[in-house]
């Protein structure tokens, strides 16, 4: 048995699979955000670890007296501060937190040389100049960096290690020679002191602390590197050599391509970095709000749940006089690396219902994946699609027709990087090959493009060309 925790950001979610790949078991413990200011997304790491261990401890017990080995998945991007004794020192900063765009200014053009990557506000080295600047005795009292699964790794073995995968979004990575930069190091006031050990994800990372396995009903196990949450989606949902691609339907969305080579792409707001194996990497659109558009658009029209707003919007259906929908609700990254873009509906009229605002929803997330995959520039055959927006197949014909290309459902794709964190487990324990044991799932099902809203999507990006200047 293999255990993969994904420390979410909605929640904590645990999975155990057996030596044949088989989910045994699963479960989520749920997680708040905190939102104080315009711009801000916090959370507690206090919250993350409560949660880890009530998810662990709600998986069977007898299943969990078997498991071997450990892996760990995170939201990326987050800044956990840690000060001399390891004590946490302000709530973490997260992936969807726009506040440093100022500091991004001053390091895009290191970090484009550095790291082949644009400085974004949600990466983590650009919150540190904010600190430096806002909460000048935070900083100084700084002593670690964390990742959030990284986090939970000191919690349960007492080691300060962080894997290729998830250290590229913090932007001090050298992700072609997956080694620390120096350069961005000194830009943020930071050295290699400050960071966590680095290792590839299917390495070993530590041991579990013998009355941490005592308290969760394990045995004391080793914990693999694991990896950033798309990263270790990724390995999931087999996506590990160069041509594979999927699209994660997150909180966030997210289009990913493997590749055998270091391919950056800065000028239209691509990420680069390292896959979650040794000598791979990845290149991916990431737009900030997707399936997060779709709780807050339930709660907005009154349903009791997605799955009821989606139902209502199938039955309102989208025409050509629906409205359309900006889903920047955390701002956006690719391709408009815009901290200041809004969330708008336009073409509201009278006969617009709860259900039709739904629909409008659903596409418009689903134009925005379109224009971060037309910023891939990849030639893709299919995506295989993961994550726990993937339930629904009233989106998923919206989403192909969207992005114009097959998309591929298969079996456990909404469990996604937890699984993968479980795979990365058992190929740091038993040293076996990749390509053996990160295979793709089997197929459910397939949805082809049937229609190509062109004048929608056209004037979807109009609409956002039009009040770019005024989000500001």
């Amino acid at each position: 048995m293999w255990l993969g925790i994904d420390i979410g950001t909605s929640g904590v979610k645990t999975v155990i699979t057996d030596d044949d790949g088989k989910v045994a078991a699963e479960h989520i413990a749920p997680l708040g955000i905190s939102r104080p200011h315009p711009l801000w997304s916090q959370q507690d790491p206090e919250d993350w670890w409560a949660a880890t261990c009530a998810s662990i401890l709600a998986l069977p017990a007898n299943l969990r007296a078997k498991v071997r080995g450990m892996g760990l998945s995170g939201q990326m991007h987050g800044a956990v501060l840690l000060d001399a004794a390891d004590k946490v020192l302000r709530p973490a900063i997260l992936w969807n937190d726009g506040r440093s765009s100022e500091q991004c200014i001053h390091l895009d053009a290191l970090a484009r040389q550095y790291t082949g990557n644009l400085a974004m506000p949600g990466f983590t080295a650009p919150k540190l100049l904010w600190l430096r600047q806002h909460e000048a005795e935070i900083f100084a009292a700084t002593h670690k960096i964390l990742l959030p699964k990284d986090y939970i790794r000191m919690k349960l073995t007492g080691e300060k290690i962080t894997d290729m995968s998830d250290a590229s979004g913090t932007i001090w990575l050298d992700v072609a020679a997956r080694k620390w930069s120096d350069e961005m190091l000194a830009a943020t006031h930071m050295t290699s002191d400050n960071m966590p050990i680095l290792c590839e994800g299917n390495a070993v990372a530590g041991q579990l602390r013998k009355n941490i396995a005592q308290n969760l009903g394990l045995n004391q196990i080793y914990v693999a590197g694991g990896g950033g949450d798309q990263a270790a989606g990724a390995i999931g949902a087999g996506v590990i050599n160069d041509g594979d691609a999927f699209l994660s339907l997150g909180t966030s969305g997210v289009i990913f391509a493997a590749g055998n080579k270091f391919a950056p792409n800065a000028e239209q707001g691509v990420h680069a970095f390292c896959h979650a194996l040794p000598n791979r990497w990845h290149v991916m659109s990431v737009m900030l709000s997707a399936a997060a558009c779709l709780d807050w658009g339930a709660k907005l029209t009154g349903f009791p749940d997605v799955a009821s707003a989606i139902m209502a919007a199938e039955k309102s259906g989208i025409n050509d006089q629906s409205p359309i929908f900006l889903p920047y609700l955390s701002g956006e990254r690719t391709p408009h690396n815009n901290a200041d873009a809004k969330g708008a509906f336009f073409g509201l009229t009278h006969d617009v219902d709860g259900g039709a605002i739904m629909a409008s929803i659903l596409q418009g997330v689903a134009f925005g994946l379109r224009d971060g995959y037309d910023a891939l520039s990849l030639n893709i055959e299919n995506l295989s699609v993961i994550g726990g927006g993937s339930r629904s197949s009233y989106w998923a014909q919206i989403l192909s027709d969207a992005l114009q290309i097959p998309l591929i459902y298969r079996d456990g794709a909404a469990i996604g990087p937890a699984y993968g964190a479980a795979r990365l487990a058992r190929l740091a324990i038993m040293g076996e090959n990749p390509d053996d044991i990160c295979t793709m799932p089997n197929e459910q099902a397939q949805y082809s493009p049937k229609t190509e809203p062109t004048e929608r999507l056209q004037k979807f990006r109009a609409i956002y060309r039009a009040v770019e200047p005024i989000f500001t």
